[in-house]
């Protein structure tokens, strides 16, 4: 018993003393209530004392073994439950055997009065009843005073009335943290769900009132002041619905971050963060069968390049939630790999991590980080990728994007890496500038290693993704801040666009799937415009487009496109087992010696600092290729 009590908290004292009582009393119960009060009870009496005194020992015991007493029951749930009804059955069963072997040697002597084994039964049922009842009642009493705070804040305090959209687990989860955190001042008043089969039923005390297209009537009806999206599964236009009936009601909105933001994290009141634009822009959530990731990246050594960077980061994020058995941060940059260390060290503590320092065109330094660390899967992910920055610095896009891919993919053959994923973009499709030109260089490397090595090296393209660094919504955002103009090229150019942790779940899919040789594409849906992305941002933040933030056209920018493509017109394409993934057949354009050939020429001319006859070999070497009939930029229009 010392054992038991040790140092134990006095709440766990006070249940180790109850359940004490309570096996006593359960003892005698079974035996009461199977000859009832009477002669024969009284003839069973000095086998239930033994039994008693069997039960207190063991069965605390094997509560202490499962946990029992080292839980916090007024925060119990199911799990807890099903924790209690595994430890009484244990003890239950430890118990009869002891019962048995009891009566087995008692059997032996004279005077043996035998012994009622159905009172076994009887016991584990009123134990199970009676030790559940005891912590049960800690939640239930929490969950009182909890309701009792709220009430009394009620009267001394501003509550916010709110209605949750979604009558699913994540809103149920929801309701439940603003019930037991009073602090929060929210009350939440109803559901709307679209489920037709959850109206007028209750969650948590809460009805379900009606449908999405009800909104604007039950904010009206039922006073409320703040609205939360509790679907991480919504796609944009739900989003954007609900945010533009808040918004002409003026009333506030958040949003729970959309699934692919959610994975491997834990839905809670507290992951709740105001409507953004990735909001607006996300799709819904494909179903998908995620063992494919698992079997690429568990117990893997895996390499991330450009691991600082917005895609990098997110991709080191994602695959250390599979278990590989080591993650290798490279990149150039020391405080962005300094940054993205610090981040997956406090959430994965117990995850081997290697942050370097190293350009991918240094092909020394690659081969000794290789020749040390040994990864068996790299996903390739640095690049330049600013189109007007690198239409003034062509020279550079040479030698990173296309060296430094160069080196990386022959170290990885040298070392012997079975799986390399490539991240591309649809500015390689018709290239108009330098950036889309090398990475479709870079592209064609990857795939002529495939073939040569039959490896399962594979190149993933899609388009824009929100929120990186330097792209439009951060450059947008600015503006705002500063009080505009919005500065827009052309009030018609379009782009395709997906969310950061989207994409990423995607890549990890299609690299996986890959066999060796493969172009991926990502489903992005419609291209949408600029312009409207920027009136989107301008009204997320309380303003109105034209009046508050003027918008300015500064005209097409050096290597731009009104719109992007994903791949070229005499390209097909077939369905993969991931609906959201596409699988590229495309013409052989460049391979073998040809390609090895035109690199080293591209790869000479950069060092030679001979910009114009770059772009016309690139011109030359990648078909549907427009880059030198672009004019010399203008710094200016960088910005």
């Amino acid at each position: 018993m010392r054992l038991i009590f040790g140092n134990a908290p006095l709440r766990n004292r006070v249940f180790l003393t109850g359940d004490v009582l309570l096996i006593f009393v359960s003892v005698l119960g079974s035996f009461a209530l199977r000859f009832e009060l009477g002669p024969l009870f009284d003839h069973y009496l000095p086998q239930a004392l033994r039994m008693a005194l069997l039960a207190i020992f063991i069965k605390p015991l094997v509560y202490w073994i499962f946990g029992l007493y080292r839980r916090l029951w007024a925060y119990a749930s199911t799990r807890e439950l099903i924790l209690i009804v595994s430890a009484v059955t244990t003890a239950s069963i430890i118990l009869s055997v002891a019962v048995i072997a009891m009566t087995y040697f008692q059997a032996r002597s004279p005077g043996y009065i035998g012994f009622p084994r159905a009172t076994l039964v009887i016991d584990w049922l009123l134990t199970l009843f009676l030790a559940g009842g005891m912590r049960l009642s800690s939640r239930m009493i929490a969950d009182n005073r909890s309701a009792a705070s709220n009430g009394s804040r009620l009267s001394t305090t501003s509550i916010r009335r709110v209605l949750v959209i979604g009558a699913g687990d994540a809103g149920a989860l929801v309701v439940r943290e603003i019930q037991k955190n009073s602090q929060l001042n929210l009350k939440p008043v109803c559901f709307l769900d679209d489920d037709k089969a959850k109206q007028k039923s209750q969650i948590h005390g809460v009805p379900v009132v009606g449908l999405l297209k009800d909104l604007s009537r039950v904010i009206k009806a039922r006073k409320i002041r703040e609205v939360i999206i509790a679907i991480p599964t919504a796609p944009g236009d739900v989003v954007r619905r609900v945010a533009d009936v808040c918004r002409q009601e003026r009333v506030t909105f958040r949003t729970m971050p959309g699934m692919y933001e959610l994975i491997g994290g834990r839905v809670s009141v507290s992951r709740l963060r105001e409507v953004n634009i990735n909001d607006l822009l996300r799709r819904a959530s494909a179903i998908t069968d995620d063992r494919r990731i698992g079997s690429a990246i568990a117990g893997r050594r895996v390499l991330v390049t450009g691991a600082g960077g917005s895609i990098g980061t997110e991709l080191c994020r994602q695959i250390a939630r599979w278990g590989p058995s080591a993650l290798i941060l490279l990149g150039h940059g020391e405080n962005s790999i300094f940054r993205a260390y610090l981040d997956l060290i406090g959430n994965h503590p117990d995850l081997p991590m290697h942050p370097v320092i190293a350009d991918i065109r240094d092909r020394d330094r690659l081969t000794a980080v290789f020749d040390e660390l040994r990864p068996h899967v790299v996903f390739h992910a640095a690049a330049h990728k600013h189109v007007p920055l690198m239409e003034v610095n062509v020279e550079e896009a040479i030698t990173n994007n296309v060296l430094g891919t160069r080196n990386l993919v022959e170290t990885a053959l040298t070392n012997g890496v079975e799986r390399l994923v490539m991240i591309s973009s649809d500015k390689a499709i018709r290239p108009t500038s330098v950036m889309g030109a090398t990475k479709r260089l870079a592209e064609l490397m990857v795939l002529d290693a495939a073939r040569t090595s039959e490896l399962a090296y594979s190149a993933v393209r899609f388009g824009n993704v929100l929120g990186s660094r330097g792209s439009v919504v951060p450059r947008f955002q600015r503006q705002i801040a500063a009080g505009g103009p919005i500065t827009i090229t052309h009030p018609e150019m379009e782009r395709f666009f997906m969310t950061i942790p989207e994409a990423v779940h995607l890549v990890l899919h299609a690299g996986a799937m890959g066999k060796g040789g493969e172009v991926f594409v990502l489903k992005m849906g419609a291209q949408i415009k600029i312009l409207d992305l920027a009136e989107d941002l301008i009204s997320l933040s309380g303003l109105e487009p034209g009046k508050d933030i003027e918008i300015v056209y500064t005209g097409v920018r050096p290597g731009e496109k009104l719109s992007e493509e994903l791949w070229d017109q005499w390209a097909t394409f077939d369905s993969t087992r991931h609906p959201d993934i596409l699988l590229l057949s495309e013409e052989d354009i460049l391979s073998g010696d040809a390609l090895h050939n035109a690199v080293e020429e591209l790869v000479h001319l950069s060092r030679e600092g001979a910009a114009s006859a770059i772009l016309k070999r690139l011109d030359v070497l990648i078909p549907g290729a427009s880059v030198r009939d672009t004019p010399p930029p203008d710094l200016t229009s960088l910005i």
